[in-house]
């Protein structure tokens, strides 16, 4: 009987093991859910308690590395005014500690606890700044005399210098635009960056004058760190009489600031080796209002007229502005170019746009002749208008003057 016995046990356990490993397995599956439920919960409990961290813990003080002492501590300017001499903190990578660093200061001690990434300020971020523009000079007409000096004194350099150490030349600083509105003096500043492949950063010369004192200055040397950081690179300055403009003995405290942004930029432009990487083009349609320290010889010695064009530069131009538009078996564009006497660039491209215009009113997809005479008709009475203003404008500072 014993024998029996324990047999049938062992057949009943047999039996039921089956049931048995179910049970175990989905004890097995229940586990493993509550330990990674579990691990998700920690991971969110560190990230709170790392959240609550942060917003307990004290602000740092941001500051600007001015120099570095041989004892190991560091002459900061601190964002609050003064200037500290500080200690760095262990971990600190004192390599990076270099004049115009910026550092975070700890709010008690005024410790170097981290060095911060190099950033730009806001204005010279929201600037214009184009990665190799596709402008190239094939798209600018009328002007090969002007193509052919920038090509000289700005591309030549950028691409073959070699060639000026080989000479023993030094090719100019920087080059000045000037001529009436819309003759095409940022399109040439960016077909030159397109034939070099560099980095076009376009500045109007109003966005560097600044309420408070020495914004300006500190704005122009933003614009050229970010210029040597973009390299190659073309600094395009227009309307720069705006802070290029004749000093004076007298003037408010807004002129001496503008005369403050004005010796910043003509420091940056001193400080540049001339078979550099960054190239400054300037524009302006008042060449007579410029101080002439700005076009002494080492800054903006090469002067460059960009004037109306002429009957050939026109149809040149017309040329380009139609060269994707649908133009009727009519149209003569020798004949434009010769009813368009005393037209800019861009006065050409209105024309076009305007029989573009003319065309769709009358329900056609393709721009006659017709629609090109009246766009031309249309032009010509705004191009009177700013040529009227302008006059008025001469006659009254002269009776100011006398």
């Amino acid at each position: 009987m014993p024998i029996n016995s324990s047999r049938e046990s062992a057949r009943s356990h047999k039996a039921a093991s089956p049931a048995e490993d179910l049970e175990v397995k989905a004890l097995k599956d229940r586990i493993k859910s509550l330990t990674r439920e579990k691990l998700s919960l920690m991971r969110e409990l560190e990230h709170y308690r790392n959240e609550l961290s942060k917003l307990l813990a004290p602000p740092y003080i941001e500051a600007v590395v001015l120099e570095v002492l041989e004892d190991g501590r560091v002459v900061v300017k601190s964002s609050t005014g003064p200037n500290l001499i500080v200690n760095v903190a262990a971990g600190v990578d004192v390599s990076k500690l270099r004049p115009g660093a910026i550092v975070a200061l700890n709010n008690r001690g005024s410790t170097i606890v981290e060095v911060l990434p190099g950033r730009h300020d806001p204005m010279v971020k929201a600037m214009e700044v184009e990665e190799r523009p596709r402008v190239r000079f094939s798209d600018v007409g009328g002007l090969e005399r002007q193509i052919r000096e920038l090509y000289e004194v700005v591309v030549l350099p950028l691409k073959k210098p070699e060639l000026f150490r080989e000479l023993g030349i030094e090719p100019p600083k920087g080059v000045l635009l000037y001529g009436p509105p819309g003759t095409g003096k940022t399109l040439l500043a960016k077909a030159v960056a397109g034939e070099t492949e560099a980095t076009f950063i376009r500045v109007v010369a109003s966005e560097l004058v600044n309420k408070f004192i020495g914004e300006g200055a500190r704005l122009v040397r933003e614009i050229f760190k970010l210029a040597r950081e973009k390299a190659p690179s073309i600094v395009f300055i227009d309307e720069i009489d705006a802070i290029a403009s004749r000093r004076l003995d007298l003037g408010t405290s807004g002129d001496r600031e503008v005369q403050r942004t004005l010796v910043q930029l003509l420091a940056e432009l001193d400080g540049f080796d001339p078979l550099d990487n960054v190239k400054v083009i300037a524009a302006t349609n008042r060449i007579d209002l410029l101080d002439p320290a700005i076009l002494r010889p080492g800054r903006f010695d090469r002067i460059i007229e960009v004037p109306l064009p002429d009957k050939r530069g026109r149809l040149e131009i017309l040329r380009i502005h139609t060269r994707r538009v649908k133009l009727a078996r009519d149209v003569d564009l020798e004949r434009i170019a010769d009813i368009t006497e005393g037209f800019s660039g861009a006065d050409l491209k209105a024309v076009v746009t305007e029989a573009g215009y003319f065309a769709i009113r009358k329900g056609r997809r393709v721009i006659t002749m017709e629609d090109l005479v009246e766009a031309v008709a249309k032009v010509k009475e705004s191009v009177e208008k700013r040529r009227g203003i302008a006059l008025k404008g001469v006659h009254g500072a002269g009776l100011m003057v006398i």
